[in-house]
């Protein structure tokens, strides 16, 4: 962390700036080869701080957290070349003479502000992207999450000078002081209700900004799907983080000959990876805690206010934050577990007649940062898709395309602005600037300076009906 006030750091970074934006691609896979080797040694501290924070298995940090960062610094390192290079774009016959290409260069200084639920992966996946684009970086992870806070501040203060990289710790009100700067460009992961705080603060300064906000992302099963399969994953999706994951599972729709199948399937895959009962599933080294006592407080309200019946799980434990996997059943749509993300492990399940009124179900909610469809049929699966909007969505998985670095991420309206991970990160991150470069003395436009003689219309004529 760092002591400095927020306007001094802000004012050394943007002296920086000129010269980390002049830096090769060499130099910058150097900084990520850096973070990469110091992750790799720090790997213990990193799953002991998740421990304290959520009582998070050592796996599960290591597939969750440490394994997406990896990815991203890997296929950046792979392709950041040839992502800085100059993109050469085709001339219209009528610029002849000239050629245009594409320049990806940094936006400057850039704010990334991170959340409580995958707090190592959400603040250095982005810091892999302003990297690779050549940004200095001020990191505001979350306050809620103190251990791993404090183990990011001391990787983050042993790899980079103050100047290009910064860690803030803080609360709400650090975090306001930070957007009441000039910053190049904000990256803000969270809800969207702090993320319209966030974009409000960034047209002030008519900052551009990447919103990676959440939203209820629903699961479409159609009667034809492998209802085992399908459940395998549902399950591992809503397991993973205790269910504090933006792209998780949050509710249901399976048709109805399938319902009581998919139930049952869903019980036994949340027997077979954390017991078979509630005394095992709760002493469980695989499930993780809830992050603190309000957000245990706001899922215990809305397990307790659903017009639902309890199907599987239900058990709460105050003094250990824990929440048991919840299958929810006969779910009235209008309870308050169907109007918020819910954010926690409780899953409700839905019937409905066909896969038309899911879609119309979806469809007449804010648009979901995630959708899947389990299908056994792929014309079934992408008609699902194509009818629906999303984020991003899986076909017969969940979860997974947030890993996948070939892929944007990101919301859409609602659920997010912009995208990331991968070259999609670094163009978030990069701004796009056309250049055209004039080759010759003699250009097709010089036709058609004035005055506008008959012979100008004539070329413009021309110009218009076939160039």
């Amino acid at each position: 962390m760092t002591s400095a006030p927020l306007e001094a750091i802000f004012a050394r970074q943007q002296a920086a700036r000129w010269r980390v934006a002049a830096t090769s691609a060499d130099q910058r896979r150097a900084k990520l080869r850096a973070l990469l080797e110091a992750l790799m040694a720090q790997r213990g501290e990193a799953q002991a701080a998740l421990a304290a924070d959520f009582r998070k298995s050592p796996e599960e940090v290591d597939l969750t957290e440490l394994y997406p960062v990896i990815t991203e610094i890997k296929d950046a390192l792979r392709h950041l070349p040839r992502w800085m290079k100059p993109r050469k774009v085709p001339t219209p016959i009528g610029l002849f003479g000239s050629a245009g290409t594409i320049v990806q260069e940094p936006r400057g200084v850039v704010l990334i502000i991170s959340p409580w639920n995958y707090p190592i992966y959400l603040t250095l996946g982005p810091l892999v992207s302003a990297i690779a684009a050549g940004n200095c970086a001020v990191l505001k992870p979350s306050e809620l999450t103190p251990h791993t806070t404090a183990f990011l501040a001391k990787l983050v203060a042993g790899l980079f000078p103050e100047e290009e990289v910064a860690l803030v710790e803080g609360d709400a009100t650090i975090a306001q002081e930070l957007l009441a700067l000039p910053f190049d460009h904000i990256f803000f992961t969270g809800s969207p209700a702090v993320g319209k705080v966030v974009m409000k603060a960034a047209a002030e300064h008519l900052t551009s900004v990447t919103l990676e906000l959440g939203g209820k992302s629903p699961v479409l099963v159609d009667a034809d799907a492998d209802l085992r399969v399908a459940a395998r994953k549902i399950a591992w999706g809503k397991g993973l983080n205790g269910g504090q994951t933006c792209v998780a599972p949050d509710y249901v729709l399976v048709q109805d000959r399938a319902h009581d199948g998919l139930v049952a399937e869903l019980k036994q895959a949340f027997i077979d990876f954390y017991g078979p009962d509630a005394t095992a599933r709760q002493a469980s080294p695989d499930l993780a805690r809830i992050v603190n006592d309000r957000h245990f407080a706001r899922i215990q309200t809305l397990l307790s206010g659903a017009t639902a019946r309890i199907a599987f799980g239900g058990d709460t434990e105050a003094a250990t934050r824990y929440i048991a996997p919840t299958l929810l059943t006969d779910v009235d749509p209008a309870s308050p577990i169907m109007q918020e993300e819910i954010f926690g492990p409780l899953l409700p399940i839905l019937r409905v007649p066909d896969m038309d009124a899911a879609v119309a179900f979806v469809n007449a909610r804010p648009n979901p940062l995630a959708l899947y469809v389990f299908s056994g049929s792929r014309r079934g699966a992408e008609s699902l898709i194509a009818r629906t909007t999303a984020g991003g969505s899986c076909i017969n998985d969940t979860v997974l395309h947030f890993a996948h670095t070939g892929l944007p991420t990101g919301g859409v309206n609602t659920s997010g602005l912009g995208k990331a991970h991968g070259v999609y990160g670094f163009e978030a991150f990069s701004n796009a600037r056309g250049v055209l470069r004039q080759r010759t003395r003699f250009s097709a436009i010089q036709l058609m300076y004035p005055p506008y003689t008959g012979f100008v219309r004539r070329m413009i004529d021309l110009t218009l009906r076939h160039f």
